[in-house]
């Protein structure tokens, strides 16, 4: 389910409402504060609390959005590593986690729709998900023809491996970037026996 307010284009003065929605839920959402409401988003917003409840039917909703658009981000990242990967098929792979926990360490507020928002915020995003996944199995295969990728890694393996790096990103003292690279060599396929004699 992603959210929409209409099936034709939004008129200009909605479009901007929308958008101050979402900058002020950013700014909130930001400051991991799970008491948010609605009423605070409006606040921040400079519209009234029926203006947010047009576009967005509850918080889950709003959360929903940014995680969508994050998702979306994801996919053109995922894209070009497809497009541009066939000749390093695993490095292509690894390049594209290693972009998206980026994108997602720069995104505090994104991180925490992710973090605290229960499946329920996950729904928003379905068309984007099912993109993620379809662009991740392709760049899994050619990683794994190309001999490189562990065999048992599999491509739904993927937003574990993010979900695991985006929880050590607030945690202080821990250096996500270390922990997604010691993943990725674990990714990788153990090297042939050497031959016997």
């Amino acid at each position: 389910m992603t959210v929409t307010t209409a099936t034709r284009p939004m008129r200009a003065d909605a479009r901007r409402n929308r958008e101050s929605i979402l900058a002020a839920a950013r700014e909130l959402f930001a400051e991991s504060r799970p008491d948010v409401q609605i009423d605070d988003v409006a606040r921040v917003a400079g519209v009234g609390v029926g203006t947010v409840y047009r576009h967005f039917p509850d918080k889950q909703a709003l959360m929903g959005e940014l995680v969508r658009e994050r998702f979306v981000l994801f996919n053109e990242r995922m894209r070009t590593a497809v497009e541009e990967g066939e000749g390093e098929p695993f490095e292509a792979l690894a390049q594209a986690l290693r972009d998206n926990a980026a994108s997602v360490a720069g995104d505090a507020a994104t991180r925490f729709a992710m973090m605290s928002g229960g499946e329920r915020v996950f729904e928003y995003v379905g068309e984007e998900k099912e993109e993620f996944l379809r662009l991740a199995r392709r760049l899994v295969l050619r990683a794994r023809r190309s001999g490189e990728l562990n065999p048992r890694f599999q491509a739904t393996d993927i937003p574990m491996v993010m979900c695991g790096v985006c929880a050590t990103i607030d945690k202080g003292g821990w250096d996500w970037r270390r922990h997604l690279d010691l993943v990725i060599e674990g990714m990788r396929a153990e090297p042939p026996a050497p031959p016997a004699g």
